[in-house]
């Protein structure tokens, strides 16, 4: 028996879900570059 577990996630098959991770890998890549910077990121839209 495996001692290690794995889920598997869908992709957002809606037009709603596509947006909502465009808009959150934007996000996410905003906060990473804030961070490498030394700044606080923004949360948030």
């Amino acid at each position: 028996m495996s001692k290690s577990a794995s889920i598997g996630l869908a992709r957002p098959a809606t037009f709603f879900g596509r947006v909502m991770a465009a808009i959150d890998r934007l996000l996410m890549a905003n906060a990473n570059i804030a961070v490498r910077n030394g700044d606080l990121p923004y949360f948030g839209l």
